[in-house]
């Protein structure tokens, strides 16, 4: 998770049903977010070759795959109902512009993409690659080692606050969300907690699925990418990436045919 230099300490959350709201778990200690960068998303000659770990250039999301396309979601996506009690930043320092949106079926928001290398330690994502680096995440995995950012799709949610609380809305640690940019769409799960004050950021596996270069200190997408978090689901265990997915697209194909 990325935190804002003395502004605020980022909070974890238990799992929980949305009805009952525990405080959230402490996490770690405050740190500097970095800005997402240019987008010039990677091509399958970028990602390494099987075994390396993290994606490969067979495990990029098909385009459309399941019948569900990038095109589809954002039309769903279109317009908004807000939910959040203010806006939020994409960035420290940025302007905050950025609602929580919502349906009966799911929460959503547009915005940018940082990367989010924080979990258990692996070739990409240290504390050599990632100056911000830490080995936690907010929701482990069922054996209770942190998530692995390099090969979960995860996306991270602001920390409960008075401007929203995901609890509050049927979302917690394993919920299945997709998120969107160009003509990608990657099904994920909730899997860290940010700044109660930041939003839009995702695990290095869920940027390299999109297209996105997943470099933590260079990589990530300034804009236009769309985060649909599904109300009131869980994958259990968290780090089921194939039921992931085919829970996503049933959830995906609902929230386009419902009002």
């Amino acid at each position: 998770m990325r935190v804002p230099s003395l502004i605020l300490a980022a909070a974890g959350a238990a799992l929980i049903a949305p009805a009952a709201l525990p405080a959230p778990a402490t996490a770690v200690p405050p740190r500097e977010r970095p800005a997402a960068r240019g987008e010039g998303g990677v091509t399958a000659d970028d990602l390494p070759a099987r075994g390396e770990g993290g994606a490969t250039a067979d495990d990029l999301p098909a385009r459309g795959e399941g019948g569900v396309t990038a095109d589809d979601l954002l039309a769903r996506t279109g317009t908004c109902a807000e939910l959040s009690h203010g806006r939020y930043r994409t960035d420290a320092g940025s302007p905050a512009t950025v609602p929580v949106c919502g349906t009966d079926d799911a929460v959503f928001w547009k915005a940018d993409l940082d990367v989010d290398c924080d979990g258990r330690p692996t070739t990409h994502c240290n504390s050599g690659t990632d100056p911000v680096f830490a080995p936690t995440t907010a929701f482990q995995q069922s054996d209770g080692r942190h998530l692995n950012a390099e090969t979960l799709p995860y996306v991270v949610v602001p920390a409960p606050s008075s401007r929203w609380d995901y609890r509050a809305h049927g979302i917690r640690g394993g919920s299945v969300a997709a998120v969107v940019h160009g003509d990608r769409v990657q099904y994920a799960v909730v899997g860290d907690t940010g700044p109660s004050d930041l939003i839009g950021e995702a695990s290095y596996a869920t940027a390299r699925g999109l297209g996105i270069d997943p470099d933590p200190v260079t990589g990530g997408a300034p804009s236009n990418v769309t985060y649909i978090v599904f109300r009131n689901t869980l994958i259990t265990p968290i780090e089921d990436h194939e039921e992931a997915v085919a829970t996503g697209e049933r959830l995906a194909k609902q929230f386009l045919t419902n009002d």
